[in-house]
């Protein structure tokens, strides 16, 4: 009976964290009772041992009882120990089985990218990426994508210092073609990789942001441009936005990319 009661407490405890949590302005006592339909001493008492801990506190001009900074507290310990190659790397494989071409995660690092997973898939494909290995940012589709959601200066600053080495015929050389090339790339939410860096090779990528919006890395599918299609590229799109959202919800990014 003493560890029913106890779960009962911990429960309740637990509701009116969420009911406090879901108003702005915090909630008095009564509201909480007739929202949880216990009676208001029992509310009084958790509240009370809440605000001792840390997770709730009370208003002193109104009475009413908001989240404690032990939340923030906490969280911020949780972000702090998230690890984005663990988090992303059960999205990668499942990408990787629907696909069986190449998925590549990578993090932005002084002007260049660096790639920390790589998924071969089935399929035959050769290619200079490997994890540990750094790229350049301006002729590779995860490098755009993390570039064009980069404050306008960062990215010029990077083209200056690293320039803009040409890697294939296809790559974009000219640095108002590539700003333009990056304001497509912010407002479609993915970049594209068309033989830009290697001959033969098209890659789409997607961004990942942090809990705090910032962009952080890139995850992206290369294959051979006679498999990448027009047809398939449209069918990645989609898939790419999606798994783009999924990684970084998992590092705290509530995702804004439509």
């Amino acid at each position: 009976m003493e560890r029913e009661n106890m779960v009962k407490s911990v429960s309740r405890a637990l509701d009116i964290i969420t009911l406090v949590s879901l108003k702005k302005g915090g909630l008095g006592v009564t509201e909480i009772a007739k929202q949880i339909d216990i009676n208001k001493s029992s509310v009084y008492r958790i509240l009370s041992t809440l605000v001792q801990y840390g997770y709730v506190e009370q208003d002193e001009d109104t009475g009413r009882y908001k989240l404690g900074y032990k939340f923030l507290e906490i969280s911020s310990k949780l972000l702090e120990s998230i690890d984005l190659r663990a988090e992303a790397k059960p999205f990668l494989q499942q990408l990787e089985n629907e696909t069986n071409e190449v998925i590549h995660l990578v993090v932005y690092d002084q002007g260049e990218v660096v790639y920390i997973e790589k998924l071969e898939g089935n399929e035959t494909l050769r290619m200079h990426s490997k994890v540990g290995k750094r790229a350049p940012m301006h002729c590779t589709s995860v490098g755009k994508a993390i570039l064009a959601f980069l404050p306008t200066s960062i990215v010029l600053d990077i083209l200056e210092r690293k320039g803009m080495a040409l890697h294939t015929e296809k790559t974009i050389t000219n640095k108002d073609d590539f700003i333009r090339e990056l304001a497509d790339v912010k407002r479609n939410g993915y970049a594209l990789d068309l033989e830009e860096n290697e001959y033969g090779i098209t890659c789409i990528a997607v961004p990942i942001f942090d809990h705090l919006g910032k962009v952080i890395a890139a995850a992206s599918i290369s294959g051979p441009t006679m498999r990448m299609t027009d047809e398939r590229m449209k069918l990645l799109q989609s898939r790419m936005l999606h798994i783009g959202k999924q990684i970084s919800a998992r590092l705290g990014f509530e995702s804004r990319i439509s």
